[in-house]
């Protein structure tokens, strides 16, 4: 497969409020708006630096991004930048696993069943085409198990204990490129400190929650942990991007509970995931203020 990135979606989550980081987003905005929105990296936001690193990959047109309707003061101009039916607006934050599916939705109705590579929009990559060929990997190892979910597993430095960890079993998957997946043995979320240093030293990764995966094998997980939350979008898949949409997710979200992506959902069934080593570039998650100064080279009070 010469171009297994060719007729795949992007899925970029925007949506978070960003409570952690607030204290450095509102002084260096001005404001409270979430840490997406917010100028961090050379003047760049992060939605923005996503995005730019999300096109070496990716049509723009087969891009969408979800975002939440109380922040759309901050994505206001982005509804104009993207190609029609592509910002997806959820009434409100209900975590990511309402997040992903009702990404999943827009893309669906608007491709059918394709491949999608999934993007949070607040980490630091050090060399984007090193990362975009692990994403590659990834397509590639779908291609060869449509049934499977890919997440890119980093290499840990240290034994962090905000990060979520994969214990790797073994090989479950090889794409023609010659791209190895693990099976997932756990996925430990926020481990302890004890337990960090165990999955530090049996050679367990981080999980980047960058995900490559068909649509209806992301529905299949998400259906299998979260079988009622499954349900409850049931009338959106049936409205597609239509006028009614937007109130059919009103109704939706208006009952349904905040629930996160990796405790419940990757953390539950890790039988239908694969993991991938990404190697050749360093990665965090600039969701804690503290570890965000440091690699903005700002001084530790400034937060």
């Amino acid at each position: 497969m010469k171009n297994p990135a060719q007729g795949t979606w992007a899925l970029i989550l925007a949506g978070g409020d960003g409570m952690r980081l607030r204290p450095l987003t509102r002084q260096i905005a001005g404001d409270e708006r979430p840490k997406q929105f917010c100028p961090l990296l050379d003047g760049e936001t992060l939605l923005d630096r996503t995005r730019r690193r999300v096109d070496l990959l990716v049509r723009p047109d087969r891009q969408v991004v979800v975002v939440s309707q109380p922040h759309e003061q901050y994505y206001r101009e982005l509804a104009g930048d993207l190609a029609p039916g592509r910002l997806a607006v959820q009434p409100s934050n209900r975590g990511t696993a309402a997040g992903m599916l009702c990404g999943l939705v827009r893309i669906a109705s608007l491709a059918g069943a394709v491949p999608v590579a999934v993007f949070p929009c607040d980490h630091y990559i050090s060399d984007d085409r090193a990362f975009g060929r692990s994403v590659e990997h990834a397509l590639g190892l779908v291609h060869a198990r449509r049934d499977l979910v890919v997440v890119l597993g980093i290499e840990p430095t240290h034994a962090e204990t905000q990060y979520g960890w994969i214990e790797p079993g073994g090989e479950c998957a090889r794409a023609s490129d010659g791209a190895v997946a693990f099976a997932v043995r756990r996925f430990w979320e926020k481990p302890a400190r004890a337990q960090a240093q165990m999955l530090l030293r049996s050679g367990a990764l981080w999980n980047s929650f960058v995900m490559v995966g068909w649509v209806d094998a992301f529905v299949a997980l998400v259906a299998e942990a979260l079988p009622g939350l499954v349900a409850a979008f049931a009338p959106v898949w049936r409205a597609g991007t239509s006028t009614h949409e937007t109130t059919v997710l009103r109704q939706i979200y208006h009952r349904i509970p905040a629930v996160g992506f990796s405790d419940a959902v990757l953390a539950r069934v890790p039988d239908r995931l694969a993991a991938l080593r990404a190697t050749g570039f360093t990665w965090t998650d600039l969701g804690d203020p503290q570890r965000t100064l440091a690699y903005l080279d700002l001084p530790l009070g400034a937060a």
